[in-house]
């Protein structure tokens, strides 16, 4: 299992045209040159350092630290011209682990001490931390693990006092094994038209930043980095994960059409995006943004969206030691909250694992299933109660709700709600604070909970459904896992009628039912969410345009017709099959 190629066959002397599928993590067609960005190799370090030469060896170390920092400084300054502030917060985190007085100590010492190279005290100490964030299924602290992975690379680099490599030609797609935010930010000046990379998500960082520079990604290639050379033609489409190498004149002639009805269809839709979505039979369909950073909503209103349907608080964690404080919090929502006022938004609460603190005495073996979400927040109250607190303060223009992650019984919402009950009092009594209290939503993302979802609509304000999670934890894939990414089927009919099962039962207990999971901002599945009853969706901002544009195109008497023929359908293809055959008509 995993990336497939299919060969195809042409005169002999020319050369065989592959197709490869990976995952599909920034949408966009790309048709040009590849260029094969390889890392530069360590150089063969001794294994002990003579007594003369131990304090040469720290001042070349902290040397490197500087060159480390000089040069994310420069690629923060690149990353807030090209895309603002938001993402720069990336490489901020970054230079305040180089700036760690514990981590950087500790490697000088061990320098001293042990008389050892320091690339390979930096490897060792770094890989110290890497295992607690390696072995989560946490797409946040995966990417911590990318972040420590990169300084580490950067650091050891920089020991060797090598160039950063960041100029390449101008308009090629590039290849990797694997690619940090800082090459994909310093890569981009080069106008390339797409990346393709061995490794990685379609919720990493790399994915989200390819998505905001509006460039194609496929990822998840498995060894296709090695397949591949520099000056190779190719095209990528970001929509279906396909890649193609050496591709026929046929071939590229149909991507460039793809291409061409692509530009024209976001043209028109970016016209029409600030205006409401209605169905084509006039009933009004909602958008909403997912964010990361409170910078992100400088371009809200533009893009469409009518608020922020998930915010996820957890980025506030610039490392995972230390937890954000409660004023440090307050201010943080306030402004958020005070720039899109009356807009709403829906703050989720940090969606954290104890293999992912670094405190944490845990070792679980299997932190899929293990101590994340509500579970560590009940578990340690004083982050929860400060986290509640602070977005209480900061609600004082009441567009403030607070979303539960991975809700599996009624007594963690029923534990939830007392502190917001005993919070809001306690702040309201005192008469220091004029607020509104927050309504309470239940992150929908195990099986567990679709069971309960009557109880469950009936004990919140509203629901969230996280299709990601629920679909890696309904059908046994890790989303993150390539070996089995071809298993982690959207469609599968027993996703498909859980979503049914959850909006229709919102529904009839009169409460708001959004999507914030990939499946809300995939067009093909739009129609049946709109048939299911779903009138709230909550994606990225670059695809609410897209998505706005095809609400247009349908009656809800079509919808829900799509609906229930999809309900009946027992395979994936057949659902999709369908879906696309509506799609055409």
């Amino acid at each position: 299992m995993g990336p497939s190629s299919l060969k195809i066959g042409l005169p002999s002397g020319a050369p065989a045209e592959d197709r490869y599928t990976g995952i599909a993590a920034s949408r966009g067609i790309a048709i040009g040159e590849c260029y094969s960005f390889e890392k530069e190799m360590d150089e063969p370090q001794p294994e002990v350092i003579e007594e003369g030469r131990i304090e040469e060896e720290v001042e070349r170390f902290t040397a490197a630290l500087g060159r480390s920092e000089k040069e994310l400084r420069k690629i923060e300054r690149v990353t807030i011209k090209k895309l603002g502030k938001g993402y720069s917060n990336l490489f901020q985190a970054q230079i305040m682990i180089l700036q760690d007085p514990v981590l950087t100590d500790a490697i000088s010492n061990r320098i001293r001490t042990e008389r050892r190279p320091a690339n390979l005290v930096i490897e060792e100490e770094f890989n110290r931390h890497l295992e607690h964030f390696r072995n989560s299924d946490d797409p946040l602290f995966q990417e911590r693990a990318d972040d420590l992975t990169d300084i580490k690379d950067r650091i050891i680099r920089n020991l060797q006092v090598r160039k950063l490599h960041s100029w390449i030609p101008e308009g090629v797609i590039v290849a990797s094994d694997h690619l940090s935010p800082a090459d994909i930010i310093l890569l981009s000046r080069s106008n390339v038209k797409g990346f393709v990379t061995d490794t990685g998500g379609k919720t990493s960082h790399i994915s989200l930043i390819c998505k905001s520079l509006k460039l194609p990604m496929v990822v998840g290639l498995g060894k296709f980095s090695q397949k591949v050379s520099t000056g190779r033609k190719m095209i990528i489409d970001g929509r279906t994960g396909t890649v193609v190498t050496d591709p026929t004149d046929e071939t590229v002639a149909e991507y460039m059409k793809r291409q061409e009805e692509e530009l024209r269809s976001e043209e028109d839709a970016s016209r029409s995006a600030v205006f409401p979505a209605t169905t084509k039979c006039g009933v009004r369909i909602g958008f909403y943004a997912n964010i990361d950073f409170r910078e992100e909503l400088d371009t809200l209103c533009e893009e469409g969206a009518e608020g922020v349907g998930l915010f996820r608080s957890e980025n506030l964690f610039t490392d995972a030691s230390k937890v954000p404080t409660e004023a440090e919090q307050e201010n943080y929502y306030f402004q958020m909250a005070d720039a899109i006022a009356p807009m709403p938004l829906d703050i989720r609460l940090f969606d954290i694992g104890g293999d992912k603190l670094m405190y944490s005495p845990v070792k679980e073996p299997n932190p899929n299933l293990g101590w994340r979400g509500i579970r560590i927040l009940l578990d340690l109250p004083e982050i929860l109660e400060a986290q509640i607190t602070a977005i209480l303060k900061a609600n004082s223009h009441g567009n403030i709700d607070i979303l539960v992650p991975m809700i599996m019984s009624l007594d963690e919402i029923a534990q939830v709600r007392a502190i917001v009950d005993r919070v809001f009092l306690e702040l309201t009594d005192s008469g220091s604070h004029q607020i509104e209290k927050p309504g309470i939503g239940a992150m929908i993302e195990v099986p567990a909970a679709v069971e309960l979802i009557d109880e469950i609509t009936r004990a919140v304000d509203f629901i969230s459904i996280g299709t990601n999670d629920l679909t890696q934890y309904t059908l046994a894939v890790d989303r993150n896992n390539v070996i089995v990414q071809d298993l982690f089927e959207k469609f599968h009919p027993a996703l498909i009628r859980q979503l049914y099962r959850i909006i229709s039962t919102a529904q009839k207990n009169r409460r708001k039912a959004v999507i914030c999971g990939d499946m809300g901002s995939d067009p093909l599945a739009l129609p049946f969410l709109l048939g299911c009853g779903l009138r709230h969706f909550s994606v990225v901002s670059s695809d609410i345009a897209k998505l706005k544009s095809l609400v247009g195109c349908f009656t809800l008497e079509e919808t829900e017709a799509l609906a229930r023929d999809c309900l009946q359908l027992t395979t994936p293809n057949a659902i999709k099959e369908r879906l696309e055959a509506f799609g055409k008509g």
